[in-house]
């Protein structure tokens, strides 16, 4: 018996696979109908929508690539700027640096020649400064040789006109201070 069940019922399903791969004519029918129905409300409600926001999406990236060339293009104009300046401002500062160092050296040698000038005349004045101080000394020495001549001959006569053998020894003791003066 189960046998027979078990073949009734796979006949059962053979039967019911071959109306799902053979629709009806009914079937057929209710679903063109069906489809018909909801391709009429899609084209009458959702179709143009549909169309309009693929047009509008077309015209935004068409709008975006044409904005992104000429940003391109402006970015690409904004380097070559950028290079010239980076070109001129190089030789700017080579010149700024060259007019620097000639201001330097000319500063420096003002200095210099000023300094020497300076050296000069403090070297000048020194030695007239030198020269007057010696003359002073040599003059007062001359004086102070003078002034010791007078009296060593004002005590000699003083003396001589005494006694000669005293005043012999007088003379030698004078010229023996003279000599440790």
């Amino acid at each position: 018996m189960d046998a027979v069940i078990f073949s009734k019922t796979e006949s059962n399903l053979q039967i019911e696979n071959m109306e799902l791969l053979n629709p009806g004519l009914g079937l057929l029918v209710w679903t063109l109908v069906a489809f018909l129905i909801v391709f009429f409300i899609l084209k009458k409600f959702a179709w143009v929508p549909i169309l309009a926001t693929l047009k509008e999406r077309e015209t935004g990236i068409a709008d975006a690539i044409a904005s992104a060339d000429k940003i391109k293009a402006e970015m690409a104009a904004l380097k070559n700027e950028n290079e010239a300046m980076m070109v001129q401002a190089r030789e700017e500062r080579a010149v700024m640096i060259k007019e620097a160092k000639e201001t330097s050296n000319k500063m420096l040698s003002e200095a210099k020649d000023k300094a020497r000038v300076e050296f000069d005349r403090i070297v000048s004045d020194a030695q007239f400064a030198i020269l007057q101080q010696k003359n002073a000394a040599l003059t007062e020495v001359k004086n102070q040789v003078g002034s010791l001549v007078v009296e060593v001959a004002e005590k000699v006569l003083r003396r001589e006109l005494a006694n000669k053998a005293d005043q012999e020894a007088y003379i030698k003791g004078l010229a023996e201070v003279v000599k440790l003066n």
